[in-house]
């Protein structure tokens, strides 16, 4: 198939990948937009998956408040260079990716620090649920297979969509700023707390206000 030029555009912005390269993974693909950048990234040819090898070890450790003090997030991003650590576009990235903790409240940052008993435990009531909504026995760890991909998404930070553009995951913003900026950008850790967490009390959706304000 012949890909658009509007579609190979997209794609090289996002991976940093020539033009050619970009018309043909496309090509290649279908015109599946995603497994064009997999397969770009398969062949070497994204800059974003070859700048993600390098060692980030400057950065920002980025403090963000929400609400007079109603919740609040430590987070650090790193970088190649001190440099890139002073570059606006960075410190932009950063103060999004710290909003998305306040209002997302993801567990980790990638699926491969998911805390494994926050899994196992989802993964028993996800099974119990399906014996007793009588799902057949021999689809049950399918099912649940699938739930966990589902529940895993949503709460590591990597995985979750985007809030400013739900259509993206915050992986992908990452990627587009690694090929913008010239170098790798690692998120390294966070801490969030909400006010009065663990205490039971009048719940109020503070969350929803920070998505609010993202959005806005």
């Amino acid at each position: 198939m012949t890909a658009s030029a509007n579609l190979v555009k997209e794609l090289r912005e996002k991976t940093g990948a020539g033009m050619m390269d970009c018309k043909k993974a496309l090509q290649e693909t279908a015109g599946d937009f995603e497994k064009a950048v997999d397969w770009l990234r398969q062949k070497g040819l994204s800059a974003a998956a070859k700048k993600s090898t390098r060692q980030a070890a400057e950065g920002l450790v980025h403090a963000y408040i929400h609400g007079e003090g109603r919740i609040g997030v430590l987070l650090e991003v790193n970088s190649e260079t001190d440099f890139v650590a002073r570059n606006e576009q960075f410190k932009s990235l950063v103060k999004d990716l710290a909003m998305q903790i306040a209002a997302a409240n993801p567990l980790c940052v990638s699926p491969t620090e998911f805390p494994a008993d926050a899994l196992d435990r989802e993964r028993r009531v996800l099974a119990a649920k399906a014996q007793e909504q009588g799902k057949p026995a021999n689809m049950i760890d399918k099912i649940v297979d699938g739930q966990i991909k589902k529940y895993v998404s949503e709460n590591c930070l990597l995985e979750q969509n985007f809030i400013k553009d739900p259509e993206k995951k915050v992986t992908d913003i990452i990627k587009s700023a690694i090929s913008t900026i010239g170098e790798n950008i690692v998120v390294r850790r966070f801490v969030r707390y909400e006010l009065g967490e663990g205490i039971e009390k009048k719940k109020t959706d503070f969350a929803a206000e920070v998505a609010a304000q993202l959005k806005g």
